[in-house]
């Protein structure tokens, strides 16, 4: 008499997780460290200033009159606002019948657009993209941060300005500790208090191998087995301690011709809203529901000269 088999049988039930896994990453680590602040047109402007250099010709003779006054104007300077956005549309039975790993696709596609929407958004304020005024045929953008960073530049290539002027690049060459320090310390000498060493996940495992990286690489409790430290996440600068803060939407140029380091001070930028994220359910025209998530949004660079960039980075 035969076995009677699965193979064989009719009517056998599926066996679904009732869970979706997905890696795919969402920190978005430069909107995390940077403030947030509000704008009320689409071109937000903000000003700059700085003191006169110090000197140690400051002298006058007794009874002297007072000297002449030399006062400068504050810069005005600014970015355009940027408009992103997702839509998703689910079908009316779709959204009925019963599914695994989720009861509603409408919530579950929005949260997913509402992720998606957050790292668009986080490529595109570390990216190399000029100031777009924009018009009725063509979308406005904002200056990102590689097009405003300026003073404080480590690199073969040509610094970027005002948001306006995207950075050109030069030759590559691997990222050394004294690239490194020549950026904190310009930083530092315009004002700057650098905390942050941002950089792409292939920099972080150079800077890794820094000398100023902080000790403590070698963890040996006598209870436990010996853990050994592979990572940097502190870097002891001349000037104060970096955050050392690998992010995977830094990517290398439009043209892929190496990568870049920011060296941030994170009180002098901000994503200024001028339109938060919102969700707007449009006009049904069939059997389905289209939602649409949108955000209008702007980078402002309080001070360029707070940060540094080291560009040209082989990969």
């Amino acid at each position: 008499m035969a076995t009677y088999k699965t193979y064989e049988s009719v009517g056998n039930r599926e066996d679904l997780t009732d869970v979706i896994y997905n890696i795919s990453p969402t920190d978005t680590p430069f909107m995390s460290s940077v403030g947030k602040t509000k704008a009320t047109a689409v071109y937000h402007e903000w000003q700059t200033d700085s003191l006169a250099d110090a000197s140690v010709a400051n002298a006058v003779v007794e009874g002297a009159d007072a000297s002449s006054a030399t006062l400068a104007p504050t810069t005005r300077v600014g970015n355009r606002t940027q408009i992103s956005q997702k839509t998703i549309q689910i079908a009316g039975t779709l959204e009925s019948i019963d599914k695994a790993g989720r009861k509603s696709e409408k919530a579950y596609q929005l949260s997913k657009a509402s992720s998606e929407l957050k790292r668009d958004m986080e490529k595109i304020l570390l990216s190399n993209q000029a100031a777009v005024t924009g018009d009725a045929s063509t979308a406005r953008k904002l200056g990102s941060l590689q097009a405003w960073l300026e003073t404080n530049y480590v690199g073969a290539g040509t610094a970027g300005a005002d948001g306006t002027t995207a950075r050109v690049s030069g030759t590559d060459a691997a990222f050394t500790e004294t690239m490194l320090k020549s950026a904190v310390k310009q930083a530092y000498e315009a004002g700057g208090n650098p905390s942050v060493l941002m950089v792409t996940p292939t920099q972080k495992q150079v800077v890794s191998g820094f000398a100023g990286i902080a000790e403590q690489r070698y963890q040996a409790p006598s209870n436990k087995p010996t853990t050994i430290v592979g990572a940097a996440d502190v870097y002891l600068s001349d000037f104060g301690t970096l955050s050392v803060v690998p992010n995977r939407f830094m990517s290398a140029d439009a043209d892929d011709n190496g990568e870049v380091a920011f060296v941030l001070d994170p009180e002098y930028a901000s994503i200024a809203y001028l339109r938060p994220f919102a969700t707007n359910e449009l006009a049904k025209t069939g059997d389905s529901e289209k939602t649409q998530l949108i955000v209008e949004y702007t980078l402002e660079v309080k001070n360029e000269a707070a940060h540094a960039i080291i560009a040209d980075l082989a990969e």
